[in-house]
């Protein structure tokens, strides 16, 4: 069973949670008797007067994948050297006016905090913009820090501190209490060198498996998953690095584990599969280091659990060049290419063509590519449909996917359409996400809308 703890996981809090659980059972609530049974090994044991601490404790641990209540006590007192919280550590949490106008002590911990990539929801293009008018600044500051160094790619800068003091690749410091590596591969500003410079800190030590666990969640967030970028925050705000390809391949080349479930689970959301391939050709699905298993003691998923988010993703959002791949590498049965239109594990019919034979009308949210989404409507798919409060237009123009935005509004989806949770339109989320071709087709699209249509103003 996967992990799947709160964020910032305390002990004493899970203590309490197993204090409460044990006053509901004792007196009977239903909702705790149900979990019990469900999650206990031996479920309600005896009159429920008696029900023990240890036995909530166990129950608790169970619910958050743990086989028992010491293996989860061990992996929050492992979890606790390793675990960040960029939102809290991040010097630039005062606002744009703040940051700028620090003083020249804290620079070099803003301009290396505000060139990476935090996870949070401060993460976009300003934020970048910012560290490199620091840079700008004080172009010295790459002397003075090796952090900053490795967030601007500064090869011969890294090397003078490496070759100042050896520990300079592997010690950690700066804003976040990172390795060098990792400010490096997180850093989105523009880089002088960021191979050459990733090949100075890998040749002085630095572990191609550098990470941390995110607010202390199970799942690492490593070399590799800040070399992949994007994730829930789309691909505008939460960018893969420029130099993706040849880093992750270094780092993979240096041992990295190609099974990284945070990279994975970071690049599922866009139909583009170039990480699967490159992760595939490494021996992803395969047994490799299991580095954070052994650092947490605990797997966040095992391999099967991460190929199994993988093939139902990609069966949701009928993303079948995807599947296909998992399948030719043995990683998903032949089954997986065939998709129900109203579930994820229905009956065989492929999204590929026009579902024929099939009563019900297909789902245009699975339709993944142009010329699915022009075959789903010629099937009868309601192009302008909600799922999960959104249109399949809504979440193409959040990916900045201007190829299906551009299908889906040449199949007749209505650029003014608000979605269902913020009552805003698909420009609207393009904006937000900083999806800026997006943006300037559906503003386009939205000025040609039929007579009486609102027009969306700047």
């Amino acid at each position: 069973m996967a992990l799947s703890l709160p964020q910032n996981p305390d002990l004493e809090h899970l203590r309490r949670d197993a204090r409460s659980l044990q006053r509901a059972v004792r007196s009977a609530q239903p909702v705790a008797l149900r979990l019990v049974s469900r999650l206990h090994p031996e479920g309600l044991r005896g009159e429920t007067a008696s029900f023990a601490l240890s036995d909530a404790q166990l129950v608790v641990a169970r619910r958050l994948g743990f086989a028992s209540w010491p293996r989860l006590r061990s992996y929050l007192t492992a979890a606790a050297d390793l675990s960040r919280d960029p939102a809290v550590l991040d010097p630039a949490s005062g606002g744009a006016d703040r940051a700028d106008g620090e003083a020249t002590g804290e620079s070099a911990s803003l301009a290396a905090a505000l060139a990476c990539l935090t996870y949070t929801d401060r993460d976009e293009p300003e934020r970048w913009a910012r560290a490199v008018r620091l840079l700008a600044d004080d172009p010295d500051l790459v002397n003075r820090d090796v952090f900053v160094a490795a967030a601007a790619g500064d090869a011969n800068a890294l090397r003078a501190h490496v070759a100042a003091a050896g520990v300079a690749a592997t010690r950690e410091g700066g804003p976040f209490r990172w390795p060098p590596l990792l400010y490096l591969v997180y850093s989105r500003v523009p880089q002088v060198d960021a191979i050459g410079s990733a090949r100075v800190l890998l040749d002085a030590g630095a572990d191609p498996d550098s990470g941390y666990l995110w607010q202390g969640l199970p799942t690492a967030f490593t070399a590799l998953t800040g070399v992949f970028g994007e994730g829930e925050q789309g691909p505008g705000r939460q960018p893969r690095h420029p130099q993706w390809r040849p880093l992750a391949e270094l780092l993979l080349e240096r041992g990295a584990d190609p099974n990284d479930r945070q990279a994975l689970y970071n690049r599922m959301f866009n139909r583009d599969d170039s990480h699967l391939e490159l992760l595939l050709e490494h021996g992803l699905g395969h047994p490799a280091s299991e580095v954070w298993a052994r650092r947490t003691g605990e797997p966040a998923e095992t391999i099967d659990e991460m190929l199994a988010r993988q093939v139902e993703w990609a069966r949701a959002h009928g993303f079948v060049d995807r599947l296909a791949l998992l399948v030719a590498h043995g990683l998903a049965t032949q089954g997986a290419l065939h998709l129900a239109p109203d579930d994820v594990v229905g009956d065989d019919i492929p999204v590929t063509g026009t579902w024929p034979g099939d009563p019900r009308v297909p789902d245009i949210h699975r339709a993944a590519t142009p010329e699915a989404v022009r075959a789903a409507v010629a099937a009868g798919a309601r192009v302008d449909s909600l799922r999960n409060g959104r249109t399949a237009l809504h979440q193409a123009a959040f990916m900045d996917d201007v190829e299906l935005v551009t299908a889906l509004l040449d199949a007749g989806a209505d650029p003014t359409v608000v979605d269902a949770m913020h009552g805003t339109t698909p420009y609207r989320w393009a904006v937000w996400a900083r999806g800026e071709r997006a943006a300037a087709v559906l503003r386009d699209a939205a000025g040609r809308h039929t007579p009486g249509a609102p027009r969306l103003e700047g």
